[in-house]
């Protein structure tokens, strides 16, 4: 069933702007599958974030796309490269954003007017990197954005409660390592409820926490409105 929130960003599309500089409807866009349905990630060290990235890229240019979008909900096998997704009683393992796979210094931008939640250094191989939260408030509902994988130079000048106007540039993609060391791109997530974290929110969940988790992070695309996704 939809959560409140879900039914606000449906009501509301025309109220969000690009996170990033590409116009969806015109561009050619490569869907990535990062599940365990890709045969090409059976043998690829993924841990070697060179060679993921020269696949990722790859894929990219073999395409003729300049971006590369996927992830919500999806069931990945990739976060088996790094200790951060590991538990012993459960792995994590659902995406709970979309990914936006650019060329490092790929601008962001605020889709939405808000204010600086918080941010911070998320500076763990496989984490976030620099990471951004936006405050939101549609028909009088407060909700969040996250913006991760950035460079260092995107912290610069934030404070808490800085306002944010639709379509300012928020930050900038970061490159590997200070990205968290992932091939560059943005992690893109709504949230309903932080829950109490400040500069840092599960971007991925255990299958058995998957549902809950679902309804805290309702579908990032009702704001990017990528069409290739839908």
């Amino acid at each position: 069933m939809p959560t409140p929130l879900t039914e606000i960003l449906r009501r509301h599309p025309d109220r969000f702007g690009p996170a990033v500089p590409f116009e969806w409807a015109n561009e050619k866009v490569l869907v990535l599958d990062l599940t365990a349905a890709n045969p090409d990630l059976r043998t690829l060290d993924l841990s070697n974030t060179t060679v993921f990235t020269e696949y990722v890229f790859g894929k990219m240019r073999a395409a003729d796309a300049r971006v590369a979008v996927g992830g919500y909900n999806e069931d990945r096998v990739i976060y088996r490269r790094s200790a951060h997704f590991q538990a012993a009683d459960e792995p994590r393992r659902i995406h709970l954003g979309i990914d936006v796979w650019a060329a490092a210094g790929t601008p962001v931008f605020a889709p939405l007017e808000g204010t600086v939640h918080s941010f911070g250094h998320n500076d763990h191989f496989g984490d976030y990197g620099p990471t951004i939260l936006l405050e939101h408030e549609l028909e009088k509902v407060a909700f969040y954005t996250l913006y991760g994988h950035l460079n260092l130079a995107s912290l610069d000048g934030l404070n808490a409660g800085k306002k944010v106007g639709r379509g300012d540039r928020l930050a900038d993609i970061g490159h590997y390592p200070v990205n968290g060391d992932w091939p560059p791109h943005l992690h893109f997530q709504v949230i309903a409820d932080l829950r109490g974290h400040r500069g840092d929110f599960p971007g991925v969940c255990t299958v058995s926490e998957r549902e809950t988790y679902l309804k805290l992070c309702p579908d990032a695309n009702l704001v990017l409105q990528i069409g290739q996704l839908r």
